[in-house]
């Protein structure tokens, strides 16, 4: 069996503390405050239901919530920067008052980022890897807050359409370098970037399992890797088609238990109870390989 070692890194966070990244697998919780998302339909659009969501995330073991207020799934519209703030400030606010875990924002926004930042949030999630909004460097530079940079081409409604690659993976590998270089030259420092290979965004269903496949090259970039494979449509490629979004946990959890042993640092998941318990025992099967 393959288990990929794994360098642990510390992240600090502008709320105080840090993240310790690679003793084991951390686990972040999604929050989709949205009336359309892909996973639950928009369960969780009422403020107080998605607050209550992400307390009991952490209490079901999660290490990091991440609070997003804009659908990102292929072929979403966008919604406009005061509605999405609507959305997710008072979540936040609410979250990070009441959590010890935390809370991460879904944006690539500056100004929400900025606000998310005043309301307590303490990592930004950038599914454009800083390519929607280069101010978003910026704010992450001066409020010295952690910042995930994913790989993505295009915008929601046509990421498909670039989905080309020669060898995905070294393109991949290519694109986050340039990312990272984007963030460092606007102040971010290094040790607040983490990486996203970004499955699913951007890429065909052969495309995202061979990332996921391939995923101990990344250690080559020398940063923290955050991997999401939860629920997302590549996964029903090998299932039967009638596997709803909502049904893909057990799916998830062989992507979860693959990343965890190939080397990601934080696995994003809807299920946190389950995924939970496939983490740490991907986690032990970790300590006792040599």
């Amino acid at each position: 069996m393959a288990v990929i070692p794994r360098r642990r890194y510390t992240v600090p966070l502008p709320t105080g503390g840090s993240l310790a990244l690679g003793e084991r697998t951390l686990v972040m919780g999604v929050i989709n405050v949205t009336p359309d998302s892909f996973s639950d339909g928009g369960l969780l659009f009422d403020p107080a239901r998605a607050i209550d969501a992400g307390m009991r995330m952490a209490d079901e073991g999660a290490d990091l919530v991440d609070v997003g207020g804009e659908s990102t799934r292929p072929g979403a519209a966008p919604v406009d920067e005061g509605e999405e703030q609507r959305r997710l400030l008072p979540v936040v606010e609410g979250l990070a008052a009441r959590l010890r875990v935390p809370v991460s924002v879904d944006t690539y926004r500056a100004s929400t980022a900025a606000a998310a930042l005043t309301a307590g949030a303490a990592i930004i999630n950038d599914v454009s890897g800083l390519q929607y909004d280069p101010g978003l460097a910026q704010v992450v530079a001066t409020r010295q807050a952690p910042v995930v940079l994913m790989h993505a081409r295009g915008r929601s409604r046509d990421m498909y359409a670039q989905a080309s690659y020669v060898d995905v993976v070294d393109e991949v590998l290519d694109e986050l370098r340039a990312s990272m270089a984007f963030a460092v030259r606007a102040g971010v420092a290094a040790d607040r970037i983490i990486l996203d290979p970004g499955l699913g965004f951007a890429k065909e269903v052969p495309h995202s399992f061979e990332v996921l496949g391939r995923l101990e090259a990344f250690a080559d970039l020398d940063r923290p890797l955050l991997v999401g494979p939860s629920r997302k449509s590549f996964l029903a490629r090998p299932l039967p088609a009638t596997v709803a979004p909502a049904e893909r946990d057990w799916a998830t959890a062989a992507a979860v238990t693959a990343a965890v042993l190939a080397g990601a640092h934080i696995v994003r998941v809807h299920a946190v109870r389950e995924m939970v318990q496939v983490v740490r025992v991907a986690d032990e099967i970790r300590r006792y390989h040599s």
